[in-house]
């Protein structure tokens, strides 16, 4: 059995090689049949320098050059379609995850599970605000989506080739895998790991670029938002006819009165930001379409660096 392990890179020269030399100290350890494909997703440090002085050292390593960055997303998504094994891990390039667990997931796999998700036991490493604003979002994302998407995995987890298989039939171009992961379905199973802490450089992955994903995360996979505006305007339609005829019976009955500027003035302020917010929930979706229709690739690769072409 050979097992695929996938790396999206981008501007990891500080930690890259460290983190891939652990990965095959367990992998031989274990005497596994295997591939590590890096993606190099257009870094513009030394990443691809250490990444050819470990290709040159191991046969095993496989780099898949993008010819820019396009997105982990879409690096993932290369190095999946490169991959040729009967199972596939996907794992971060920053060393956060484990590659000691990774014997842990082949033998759930071999027990006949299809997917096994690595779930993240402790977020100690993140701030009280980060963490509120994660479940916050997952419980959010478990109301408005479909489909299940468990707690605290992320890209860290086993494949079976036949869920590959049907994975690298998806080439929506928005991509969520966390999403799609969880919308192929499969029978699967979980286990804790905990993190490691980040021993050098920057996440790439700040505030606004987190905030981005998670509404991507919640556009993908529902159209709760847009039903949710649907049934807000059909409640503000309500009031507003109660409203009215509630004016009307004063106006027959007692007249009218000049008063009421400043409620006027905070109501028409309150729907027209409204407004401004429905239209722009509808321009996510529209855009989303905007961009499927184009139907480019999912990414461009520059060179493919493997000793089996070479």
């Amino acid at each position: 059995m050979k097992l695929s392990i996938v790396i999206p890179i981008f501007n990891e020269a500080l930690l890259i090689e460290k983190t891939i030399l652990e990965l095959i100290k367990v992998l031989n350890s274990h005497k596994f049949n295997f591939e590590i494909i890096c993606v190099n997703d257009g870094s513009y440090d030394e990443t691809i320098k250490v990444l050819d002085k470990l290709h040159k050292k191991n046969k095993n390593i496989i780099i898949i050059n993008l010819s820019r960055n396009f997105g982990k997303e879409a690096a993932l998504s290369a190095g999946i379609d490169y991959a040729s094994g009967d199972a596939l891990i996907p794992m971060d390039g920053d060393g956060q995850h484990p590659s000691n667990i990774i014997p842990n997931l082949v033998y759930k796999w071999q027990q006949g599970y299809d997917v096994v998700l690595a779930r993240r036991a402790n977020r100690d490493y993140e701030s009280l605000l980060m963490r509120f604003l994660k479940r916050l979002y997952y419980k959010l994302l478990k109301f408005t989506s479909d489909i299940h998407i468990p707690n605290d995995v992320g890209d860290f987890r086993l494949l079976d080739k036949s869920v590959v298989d049907v994975l690298k039939k998806l080439r929506e171009r928005e991509r969520f895998m966390k999403g799609l992961y969880a919308w192929l379905g499969f029978k699967s199973t979980t286990i804790d790991f905990e993190v490691i802490e980040r021993k050098a450089g920057k996440t790439k992955w700040g505030f606004f670029k987190l905030w981005r994903f998670a509404l991507d995360g919640i556009t993908a996979f529902s159209v709760a938002p847009l039903k949710i505006w649907t049934y807000l305007g059909l409640i503000i339609f309500t009031c507003s006819t109660f409203y009215a005829i509630l004016t009307l019976i004063q106006y027959f009955l007692y007249g009218i009165n000049v008063q009421g500027y400043a409620s006027l003035l905070i109501i028409i302020l309150l729907f027209g930001g409204l407004q401004m917010v429905i239209l722009g929930i509808i321009g996510e979706y529209i855009g989303r379409i905007f961009i499927e229709t184009k139907n480019r690739p999912l990414y461009v690769i520059k060179n493919i660096r493997d000793h089996k072409l070479d």
